[in-house]
């Protein structure tokens, strides 16, 4: 039989996709609207679509952009379920889309959407990678800041000068524009952690990237509430350490690790009060202080080694059961490994050593998967 290839639509009745706009939301419904109407002003005579990325809203943001998206077809929304993470938001909105420019702004108003046109010319008709707006040059500005936080950015940002290939005066922020073939080229050395995208593209391209930064000034938020916390610099840090010991050690390891050494000293705390304060037999005030510290790893590493996977409620309890078995296995691979090495005629501090190793990597991948795994 011969094939009949579907026109869908000629040449003359649609022009080309250039330009997207990648807008990652949580709980924006009272600003999706302004900036989208700011945005198609902004991009008058470009053939633009917009990428709304929504981590779980509550407050019919969903609904609101579901509506919008029905009424104009350059409007797209990408919902994502029991994942969070601005870092990855905007890696999926770009791959959700074809345009082989785009860029990202924030959904809460705080970007100059302004800038739009002039990021897309200045790759599209000029030899740059990547056209990035900037709080801290050529007259850019960081707004109503007060003086705490702008000492806090511009300690960060010289921080990133420890990971960049790409000089850039405001490595954090978050609004600029890229060609789409290069950030997809990126995609698989992106370590997806935290609120910083950009820090991660620019450290992780292999050569310096192509770049022009556009001055801007940051807006205050006239809705809806910020959804920076107190892990920001947490997550800031490990995006550090993972581009400059990724390759050879998991930060997530690592902080597994630490928080091991301090379950350590818990450890020895507890046994000492309960031994030699309260008088409790030797074996019983072991089982005790174990018992206490592997909570206490458990609990911090649910709070900050596995955040993204958090467990709450019942879960807690569940996924406290399942860490103390895991690390009960881990114990005996501990002690195993000691004991043989020691048998061989290691001295006794490299056989004890080269056993918690061992078990810190077996307890850190058997609670990966068994306590901490998506589901």
């Amino acid at each position: 039989m011969e094939h009949i290839p579907l026109k869908l639509f000629s040449v003359d009745e649609a022009k080309p996709l250039e330009f997207a706009v990648i807008v990652p939301v949580l709980n924006e419904r009272d600003n999706v609207g302004p900036l989208l109407q700011d945005i198609s002003i902004a991009l008058a005579g470009i053939e633009w679509e917009v990428v709304f990325v929504d981590d779980g809203s509550t407050d019919g943001t969903i609904e609101l952009l579901e509506s919008l998206a029905l009424r104009d077809q350059r409007v797209r929304l990408v919902r994502r379920i029991g994942r969070r993470g601005l870092s990855s938001a905007v890696i999926e909105g770009f791959l959700a889309t074809v345009a082989p420019i785009v860029s990202v702004i924030d959904g809460d108003r705080q970007h100059d959407e302004r800038l739009l046109p002039e990021m897309f010319h200045a790759i599209a008709a000029k030899d740059f990678q990547m056209a990035i707006g900037t709080r801290y040059a050529g007259g850019g500005s960081v707004g109503q800041w007060d003086s705490a936080r702008v000492r806090i950015s511009k300690f960060a940002t010289s921080l990133a000068g420890l990971v960049m290939k790409t000089p850039l005066s405001d490595p954090m922020s978050g609004f600029f524009a890229v060609r789409r073939e290069t950030f997809i080229g990126l995609v698989p050395q992106l370590s997806k952690m935290g609120y910083k995208i950009l820090l991660d593209v620019v450290a992780s391209s292999k050569t310096p990237l192509r770049v022009v930064e556009l001055p801007y000034e940051f807006r205050t938020r006239t809705a809806g509430e910020s959804k920076l916390d107190n892990m920001v610099a947490l997550e800031y840090v490990e995006l550090l350490l993972d581009k400059i010991i990724g390759k050879y050690i998991p930060v997530k390891l690592l902080m597994f690790g630490t928080i091991g050494v301090m379950g350590a000293v818990i450890h020895l705390t507890l046994l000492s009060m309960l031994l030699n304060v309260s008088g409790v037999a030797f074996a019983t005030s072991q089982a005790l202080a174990t018992f206490g510290a592997m909570i206490f790893n458990f609990t911090l590493n649910n709070e900050f080694t596995h955040r993204d996977r958090k467990l709450r409620g019942p879960k807690w309890v569940t996924g406290l059961v399942s860490f103390c078995l895991a690390c009960g296995f881990g114990a005996v691979a501990n002690v195993g490994l000691g004991s043989l090495l020691f048998a061989q005629s290691w001295s006794w501090w490299a056989a004890g050593l080269a056993g918690a190793a061992i078990g810190s990597v077996w307890n850190y991948v058997a609670t990966s998967w068994l306590t901490w795994r998506k589901r």
